[in-house]
């Protein structure tokens, strides 16, 4: 572990080799699990802000697990998370040609909306853990299911940090992101 700018982050993140293939993960990630991804409370409204721009892509599952559950439910550990789709796949998913995506970032990448995929999907598979004092830590979470994109990453040379830019960007910044780039150096 390494502390930069206040959080402490696992070197694995600036170590670990990992490039997203979702076309050979199929985008299971969205799907496999015991619940769903974490989300805060601003996340779920924008996401309720923007519903009509994405639901063009939504599954009628999703649509009805939405209207059902919400824009945001409350996992066994209390967690807030996204509604699931009886137990499985993300409310916010869609399949295209046997590939699973998120509803909300096709709408955000096509410039229908300016709302994205929530911040722990896009950062998947870092997970940001919030300390009582209040302190960051980012981990690496492995998951048998990406073992595509650890292979992807040792074939490309790509460190996960690298393989996560935009959202690391997203969530902390461009000053955050080459600390990073000057620790794994």
């Amino acid at each position: 572990m390494i502390e930069i700018d206040g959080k402490i982050v696992s070197t694995e993140i600036l170590t670990a080799p990992f490039r997203c293939d979702i076309g050979r993960c199929r985008g299971i990630c969205c799907v496999e699990g015991n619940a769903g991804a974490p989300i805060d409370l601003a996340e779920a409204e924008a996401l309720e802000a923007a519903f009509e721009t994405y639901r063009p892509y939504l599954s009628s599952e999703g649509i009805e697990a939405i209207k059902e559950q919400g824009f945001i439910t409350v996992d066994a550990e209390g967690d807030y998370v996204t509604p699931l789709i009886g137990d499985a796949a993300c409310a916010y998913s869609f399949e295209e040609n046997g590939i699973t995506h998120c509803a909300v970032e096709k709408a955000f990448r096509e410039g229908k909306t300016t709302v994205n995929k929530p911040l722990s999907c896009h950062l998947y598979p870092i997970r940001v853990v919030r300390f009582g004092n209040g302190t960051v830590g980012l981990n690496y979470h492995r998951w048998s299911i990406c073992t595509s994109a650890v292979t992807c990453g040792m074939q490309e040379n790509i460190p996960l940090y690298r393989s996560l830019r935009e959202p690391i960007i997203r969530a902390f910044g461009e000053h955050f992101f080459q600390a990073l780039e000057a620790a794994a150096e």
